[in-house]
Order: C-alpha cells, then structure tokens, then sequence
C-alpha cells in the first residue's frame, strides 16, 4: 500500500511524494497537505526495510509507483519513495529546472521522511536525474540504477542521434523552448519507436506504465518539455564525477534511447556496471526492474 502526501518546501513549491512504507506500509486516499519539513509523517505500522531505494519516473509520468515495481519491491523487502518532478502529478512548476535541480527536492524529501542513506533508481528520463544524486549527493546516496537513461547532450564520443527514431523532441528543445513547444503541438507519436517486445510489455505486466503515462500527457505538457529543455543543456554535474556503484540497464533495440547511450555512460562513469540486454526496447527493459532491485541491496 502507498502513502501520497504533498511535501511544501521553504520557497512554496509543493512536491507528490509516494511512499510505499517498505513491505507493509498503509494507504492514504489522496494526498494530504503538510505545512513544511517538520510535519511530514511517514506510514504509520510499516516493517522495516532492508533499503530504501528513491525512483525517478520517466517522461512523461506522473511519479506514481506502478504495480510491478511495488510487487518487486515489497517480495525484497524494500521501501520505495518516489515524487512527481516539478510540474508532474500535483508537483508545482519550478522553471528553466537543470537536472541537477532534482537533487535539492530529494534531499528536501530525504530529511522529510528521515532518510538517512538510500539507493536512486531511475528509468528513461529519470536516469539523468537519479545519476544527478549519485553525483551530488555521495553522503546519502549508496548506489545507483538506471535503465534506458539519455546521456548529455555534449556526451564526447558519442553520435547522439544515431538510432534514435524519435529525435524531432530533443532537436527542437536545442532551438529553444518555442521550438520545443510547437514541436509538442504539431508532432505524433511514431509507432516505430517502440519494437514488439515494448508493446508486448505495456499489454502484459507494465499495463499501467501506458494508463499512468496517459495521466500525466492529460496534466498539460509542461513536465516533459521541462524534462527536454533540462537534457539539451549542462546538466549541472559531470557524470565522471560519480563515486558510487552504479549499474546501466540498456536494450539493444530500444529507439527512444540507443544503445550508445548506455555504453557511453557505463564507460564514462567510475565503477559502473551495464546489464546489455540486446532484445529489449525501451519499454521492455523494465522487466529488468526485479534483478536491478537485487544488484542494489548487494550494493548497500
């Protein structure tokens, strides 16, 4: 069961944050307001957790945890926290956000919930954010998973583009946020993005990854445009600088982030590991979710 409370910060901003409690946490129905750091609770009757692992949702999502990661969390003992990024999910804007600006709204959730050291685990858009607290946040964070995260921009070495069959969105986002957002009113979804294993996932075990994804495109676009402007920039961190483990999960025909994205993050990064499953898509990788889940408690 999950926990969903509005965390307000000192400058007004509020932030969703989910919190499953670890394996036996209790439901709130719908979100509660709280005035501050201070008077953030926790569910109450929760089991103590081996780990506490913070996710970063994709874009575009409403930071929501979806069922098979709740499932795969709970069978381990984990305690999972998430939040809607800024203009996501009841989340409040924060413009021209970089995406180091993720690591103070975690820390922030952190001292909330009394987090003393946890892992970061995030899928597609939220890699770059979950690698921005292994970063900066080296006292805190143990270890770090991504699957399917887009490398910078300026990454050396790397053919951004190659293989990315959807790249109108990032190309517009370099021209400025005029470009990105008529580019978001006038372009389609393009079915070759995804590969049949990507569909075959969101019709079995990550259905919801398509409803929640819906959710949060119904919000407005402004999440996911700030999402794009905040890749094509400098992220406000170098990746070379990670101290802590961290393990890639990369899809071998995953056409939303290419292959070579992976690889250059897993060859950037000091003391990364990368999982290349080279069937998988973009949306199939998170099947991968359950034994990264495992290679984080082995790491804290």
């Amino acid at each position: 069961m999950v926990s969903v409370q509005d965390l307000r910060l000192p400058d007004g901003r509020v932030l969703r944050v989910h919190d499953s409690g670890g394996a036996h946490g209790t439901a709130n129905a719908g979100a509660d307001d709280l005035d501050g750091l201070g008077d953030f609770v926790t569910p109450g009757d929760a089991a103590p957790a081996r780990l506490t692992v913070l996710w970063h949702h994709g874009s575009p999502q409403t930071g929501a945890l979806l069922e098979p990661l709740l499932v795969a969390a709970g069978q381990r003992d984990i305690r999972l926290v998430s939040y809607g990024r800024p203009s996501y999910g009841g989340s409040t804007p924060l413009p021209g956000r970089t995406v180091a600006s993720a690591v103070a709204d975690v820390a922030a959730i952190a001292d909330a919930l009394q987090l003393g050291r946890f892992a970061v685990m995030g899928a597609s858009g939220g890699g770059p954010h979950a690698l921005a607290c292994a970063a900066l946040l080296p006292e805190r964070v143990i270890a770090a998973a991504c699957l399917a995260a887009i490398a910078p921009i300026d990454a050396d070495g790397l053919d951004f583009f190659a293989g990315m069959a959807s790249e109108g969105a990032l190309r517009a986002a370099l021209s400025g946020r005029a470009a990105r957002e008529h580019h978001q009113a006038t372009a389609e979804f393009d079915p070759a993005s995804f590969v049949e294993r990507d569909y075959a996932a969101l019709e079995e075990d990550w259905s919801a990854l398509g409803a929640d994804v819906g959710e949060a495109s119904a919000e407005g676009p402004d999440g996911l445009i700030d999402d794009d402007m905040a890749f094509v920039v400098p992220w406000g961190f170098d990746v070379a600088t990670i101290s802590v483990p961290v393990l890639i999960v990369q899809g071998g025909r995953d056409r939303v982030v290419p292959p070579g994205h992976g690889a250059w993050l897993a060859r950037t990064i000091p003391h990364a590991e990368i999982w290349a499953c080279a069937d998988d898509g973009h949306i199939s990788i998170l099947t991968e979710c359950a034994p990264a889940l495992d290679w984080l408690l082995a790491h804290s």
